[in-house]
């Protein structure tokens, strides 16, 4: 059997392997397995979704599987992932399930599981269920099968806990936020908490139709959102995805800030606080060299990872780090939460904003990029363009190009067949070059675009 999980779970297009009903069957039955391997039978799972058509599909085919393994399935219905990882551990459950493909297209979906911590699974966890799917998993005795409860109050628990990490003594009174909610799973939580808080809200990316989730708005696509903030004079646009586990922030004048300058204003800010642990921040090998020379004037660390918000989460675990993220809007804050949460980030920025009494212009205006360029070549199953010879030396020879004043990452998606080719440098002339030489001797090796 083939690799099932990559960087963020198991993710694919709907009805096609290995995102179907029966594979999502089975993957539920190995994971109540997994976690009734102990024998006994007090064992719950939490589930969530976003607002997929598909994800009907795969709800009803997880809960089969869990219930025929003997573990007691609590249905949240549309809720974002952060969501899940605070309610399995509020909850005492011992796994939680999110069904969604994240920022992908609707035809797309996935599964990621938290374990009762709230954290996401190891890498090793998901090996051993790997294993369990690959050799089959022994249904209970009938009176052992599990029962299925929807809990109706999922969205309010997550909202009083987002709030929690809002300063009490303040409110976003005289605040016009635009949220965009990528027809996702945060179209309502996200502007209700808001509201609440007393912010003027203006939603977009609210009216879900099982089809149009990250279609033309979200994160991946602000320029929408963009132009809402400026046609509404709006003080700031919060951009979420699917599953509101990222965010990308817009100032008042329509500029879009990426993750690296939100995660330089808050290490910033908390390490002036006394707030930043071991005065570091985690990020991924994306992360842009100004950020890391932002941080090293300040005195500061930035301890990188491998791309994946896990491997982000992973580093600060063992580090007794409390911030981190990656450039595309996942901002983990330990101390609030156990995965990258966008809503809560855009809070957290909220509130500085409020703090400071600066516009977004200047706070999202922390340091000057060095000139970054991003690729993506696209294969098909069973392509290996990164051990073509061809490949391999136009990397050599953009490597060199580069020379010590740049740098070139090249890697594979985990969670589509692409291949990222990533370049860095002061001259944007010799990035642009060095890029598309590897660009094309990718496209040549695989035959395409």
């Amino acid at each position: 059997m083939d690799k099932l999980f990559g960087t963020d779970g198991v993710r694919g297009k709907a009805n096609q392997h290995p995102m179907t009903a029966e594979m999502a069957l089975r993957i539920g039955a190995a994971v109540g397995k997994y976690f009734r391997r102990d024998g006994s039978v007090a064992h719950r799972v939490v589930i969530g979704k976003d607002t997929r058509l598909s994800g009907y599909m795969f709800e009803n085919a997880l809960t089969a599987g869990l219930t025929s393994t003997g573990m007691n399935v609590l249905l949240l219905g549309p809720v974002p992932t952060p969501a899940v990882g605070l309610l399995t551990r509020s909850m005492r459950a011992d796994l939680g399930v999110m069904i969604s493909a994240s920022h992908n297209p609707a035809c797309d979906n996935g599964i990621k599981f938290f374990g009762p911590d709230g954290f996401k699974l190891s890498d090793q966890a998901e090996q051993e269920i790997e294993a369990l799917i690959a050799s089959g998993v022994d249904a209970v005795e009938a009176n052992d099968i599990g029962r299925a409860k929807r809990i109706d109050d999922g969205r309010f628990r997550y909202i009083e806990r987002l709030k929690t990490s809002f300063p009490r003594q303040r409110r976003l009174d005289g605040l016009k936020v635009v949220i965009d909610c990528a027809n996702g799973a945060a179209h309502r939580v996200a502007p209700e908490a808001l509201w609440e808080l007393g912010a003027t809200v203006i939603p977009m990316g609210v009216s879900p139709n099982g089809k149009n989730i990250n279609e033309g708005c979200g994160s991946t696509q602000p320029q929408s959102a963009a132009e809402m903030v400026v046609a509404h004079g709006a003080d700031v646009g919060i951009c979420l995805d699917g599953d509101a586990d990222r965010v990308i922030l817009i100032d008042e004048t329509g500029k879009v800030g990426d993750g690296d300058q939100f995660m330089a204003l808050m290490a910033q800010r908390w390490a002036e606080r006394g707030k930043l642990a071991n005065n570091a921040l985690v990020a991924t090998v994306m992360s842009n060299l100004g950020l890391e020379h932002f941080l090293t004037d300040l005195g500061l660390k930035l301890e990188r990872t491998a791309v994946g918000d896990r491997y982000v989460v992973e580093r600060m675990r063992a580090g007794g780090f409390n911030l981190g993220g990656e450039q595309s809007g996942h901002i983990v804050m330990t101390d609030y939460a156990t995965t990258g949460d966008g809503l809560m980030a855009g809070l957290q920025f909220l509130a500085a904003m409020t703090q400071a009494d600066q516009p977004a212009s200047v706070l999202l205006n922390r340091f000057e990029p060095v000139p970054q360029l991003l690729k993506n070549v696209r294969f098909t199953a069973g392509q290996t363009p990164l051990e073509d010879a061809r490949v391999k030396a136009a990397i050599a020879a953009a490597e060199a190009d580069l020379s010590a004043k740049g740098r070139l990452l090249i890697r594979k998606s985990g969670t589509e067949p692409l291949v990222r080719v990533m370049a860095e440098h002061e001259d944007q002339t010799v990035m642009e070059r060095a890029v598309d030489s590897v660009v094309e001797a990718v496209a040549d090796a695989v035959g395409g675009t």
